[in-house]
């Protein structure tokens, strides 16, 4: 990631930099770096083109008759899987927000134009997860249509009108907005790009493929309330079985992001940056 450089100048009253201000200075700093537009094009690129693959692969095999792959038709779940993968992606753009400015050093000065460490934190939360927010909502519901369209003629399509479809699909960017909080969070928590893609990529590969060597009785609990999997629920048109609902899952996932920021605001005021 480029060098971010020294926050905008805020104003600043008796109780330091405004609020407002410091939200300028972040979308700034966010939409200034060539690294964030280029992500971000890499995340369409992953999702739009691997959902739209995936999508012509499994509906040719519905279309010969494989039984397996009708029995188990979603077209929803189908032409927006992409965003399985792009999803990682974005969860970088927020981990770098925080970690580009550690290993850079002008941390620094962030803190220095903002005395009020948690209106920092507060406002990169804001910038992120609007902005990661709108980006997956784009990315869903493109390759959905985009999706839909392909499988048409082959196999049935979902519309958008049929039951829990919408909720499902703008679920997709729901859920990229708050793995993109968790990433930012990691990044603030830990101060490293690696460590914090790292952890992520426990988070949302290794540790819940992992709990499938586990016995049932440990598994079905741990992989009902394993943060990551309980939010991607939101994603579902069809529930599984022993899952919590999309909403509650959903819950489960923002409480967690919603913890490991306050870990990180926790470790940004009391510790030196």
């Amino acid at each position: 990631m480029s060098t971010i450089t020294a926050p905008v100048a805020v104003r600043e009253d008796r109780d330091g930099a405004r609020f407002s201000d410091v939200l300028r200075s972040e979308w700034t700093k966010l939409r200034s770096v060539p690294s964030t537009m280029w992500t971000i094009l890499v995340a369409f690129a992953v999702c739009l083109g691997l959902s739209a693959l995936i999508s012509a692969v499994t509906a040719h095999a519905y279309a010969q008759g494989k039984q397996d792959v009708m029995h188990n038709w979603d077209p929803t779940n189908i032409s927006t899987s992409g965003g399985a993968l792009a999803q990682l992606a974005i969860a970088v753009l927020g981990t770098l927000v925080i970690t580009s400015e550690y290993a850079t050093r002008s941390i620094r000065l962030s803190l220095a134009a903002v005395p009020k460490r948690a209106h920092l934190l507060a406002a990169k939360a804001v910038v992120v997860g609007a902005v990661s927010l709108i980006v997956g909502e784009v990315m869903a519901f493109a390759s959905f249509l985009i999706g839909q369209a392909i499988i048409s003629g082959k196999a049935p399509t979902a519309s958008l009108s049929d039951a829990s479809v919408f909720r499902a699909v703008a679920g997709c960017g729901i859920y990229c907005g708050a793995i993109a909080l968790l990433g930012m969070a990691l990044g603030a928590l830990l101060r490293s790009t690696a460590a914090a893609i790292t952890s992520l990529v426990a988070l949302l590969y290794v540790l819940p493929g992992l709990t499938q060597a586990l016995p049932s009785g440990l598994r079905d609990p741990i992989t009902k309330f394993w943060p990551t999997i309980a939010g991607s629920n939101i994603t579902n048109v069809v529930q599984q079985d022993n899952q919590l609902g999309p909403w509650a899952g959903m819950a489960v996932m923002l409480t967690f992001v919603a913890a490991v920021l306050a870990l990180a605001n926790w470790r940004l005021t009391s510790k030196d940056a």
